[in-house]
């Protein structure tokens, strides 16, 4: 009895955290078309989304219904299965497609002069590329396990979680042209993404740790069965969690209090930049 109702506890807090992380995808897509551009606004960030959300697709898709994937997971884990769950599934799929929209956005909208990726994240991406390719015609040719190539790339998830993060948040390279830091402004960096992360991933590890064991990344479950492969055994979701309370904390500071007196304007028309780089008004 009591297991049943952790367990649906666990399953209405997961689809929990997919309805309010799935609605905080959209301010940021109406911004940009309501403004017509996306000058303001992260390339590095918009790039590093799309792409590592849809490498983290790749991966709860294959951990969920690859048999392969799942058994060679038991196979590590004493038997256990994974803890990728349909929610998680349901979260990556839509975010990749709203990330896609928003990458596509800054194609078609008007950019700042020099606002572009990173140098540095034009090599990332391009070596990324070419270390997938050939892990995947290793994992074709059966020379690694393909669980190995999802974890790589669910680590490049938390690279571009880390990385898209960070360029937004400072202007420190190796991070993009315009950044709320660089702007001494949150003016174009929607808040309503970042105040939204807080709860899904509190949700999400609060789901976790009531979950029957097989099926979460359970910090009680792993306690009352001594099976920590709940939380070792999908690194990536337990790192997202971290990242995504912390830094959009972070940005939340950054929007209500470092640069509070630019945060009351958020859908102007586009702004110009000059030479430094500061935010300016048109």
């Amino acid at each position: 009895m009591l297991t049943n109702g952790l367990r649906i506890l666990s399953d209405a807090l997961g689809w929990s955290y997919f309805v309010i992380w799935s609605i905080s995808f959209y301010p940021q897509a109406i911004l940009n078309y309501k403004r017509k551009s996306v000058e303001g606004y992260s390339i590095d960030f918009a790039t590093l989304n799309a792409i590592s959300f849809g490498c983290y697709t790749f991966y709860t898709s294959n951990f969920l219904f690859n048999d392969r994937v799942r058994e060679e997971y038991r196979q590590r884990h004493h038997g256990k299965d994974n803890s990728v769950a349909p929610n998680d599934l349901a979260f990556c799929i839509h975010a990749f497609v709203l990330c896609c929209i928003t990458l596509s956005q800054t194609w078609l909208y008007p950019r700042a002069p020099g606002q572009e990726l990173s140098a540095w994240h034009r090599f990332v991406v391009s070596a990324f590329f070419t270390i997938i390719i050939i892990e995947g015609l290793s994992v074709i040719s059966d020379i690694i396990p393909t669980i190995d190539f999802l974890y790589h790339l669910s680590y490049f998830k938390l690279y571009g979680s880390t990385a898209k993060y960070a360029s937004q948040a400072s202007n420190a390279p190796p991070l993009p042209y315009h950044s709320n830091d660089l702007q001494s402004s949150s003016l174009h960096r929607r808040i309503s993404i970042t105040s939204a992360d807080p709860p899904r991933d509190g949700a999400s590890l609060m789901s976790s740790s009531i979950s029957q064991a097989p099926y979460s990344h359970s910090l009680l479950i792993a306690q009352i069965d001594n099976n920590w492969s709940s939380i070792t055994g999908n690194p990536a979701k337990l790192g997202l969690s971290i990242l995504s309370i912390a830094f959009p904390s972070f940005f939340m500071l950054q929007h209500f209090v470092l640069y509070n007196e630019h945060s009351d304007i958020e859908t102007g028309p586009p702004v110009k930049y000059d030479e430094t780089s500061k935010l300016l008004e048109a």
